[in-house]
């Protein structure tokens, strides 16, 4: 779907209002958006079975965002620093290929991605929590985080979350960024693609 260059919707001239017209800028060009999980994806928590395995919460109105990115032509990927079965079946779920765990060095990856897609690093958003995210945050053209980071790191962002990271705040972070290039308006206006409704999970 190509971005749009019409008068903007009533919604997308809302959500955008309080955004600095820099930052706007900034949401215009993301084509790869990247996510930290834990505490970003999740609420950061980690719960452990009888059998040792770890278990995490995601939030369906998370991956319903994460899935109107793709729907859109802007490619998503997860990159962490933990290893686990659920994040890779999660990221499976939502369609979502490039996954990539146990991961210290998040900026390295970011290079790869950039040159596997022929993108420049201002086309690619970030959204982090912690000091493993520094140095992707330090590299990327649109950096985000959520409310519960540490302040140091919400400093580094060009937008914070007002809801915590496993709550919503990743669909915040989409909405914004098809609001401002112009492709979440036409879904009031017309039904959401039958890829997103046939009952795959969000």
């Amino acid at each position: 779907m190509s971005q749009s260059t019409s008068i903007p919707h009533p919604v997308e001239s809302l959500l955008l209002a309080p955004i600095a017209a820099e930052t706007q800028e900034r949401l215009r060009k993301v084509r790869l958006m990247v996510f930290d999980v834990d505490g970003v994806l999740t609420d950061g928590r980690l719960f452990y079975n009888e059998d040792g395995e770890c278990l995490k919460a995601f939030h369906a109105l998370d991956g319903y965002g994460l899935r109107l990115l793709q729907e859109c032509g802007i490619t998503v990927a997860m990159i962490t620093g933990r290893q686990g079965t659920i994040v890779s079946r999660r990221a499976s779920e939502l369609g979502i290929n490039e996954v990539h765990q146990g991961i210290r060095d998040k900026a390295a990856v970011l290079q790869q991605l950039a040159q596997q897609y022929s993108l420049d690093m201002t086309q690619i958003g970030f959204m982090g929590d912690d000091l493993i995210d520094l140095s992707a945050m330090k590299r990327v053209g649109f950096v985000a985080s959520v409310p519960n980071a540490p302040q140091y790191i919400r400093q580094l962002a060009h937008w914070v979350s007002d809801i915590e990271g496993g709550y919503g705040a990743a669909r915040k972070c989409c909405d914004l960024i098809l609001a401002a290039q112009g492709r979440l308006g036409h879904y009031f206006t017309q039904s959401p693609p039958v890829s997103l409704i046939t009952g795959s999970p969000q």
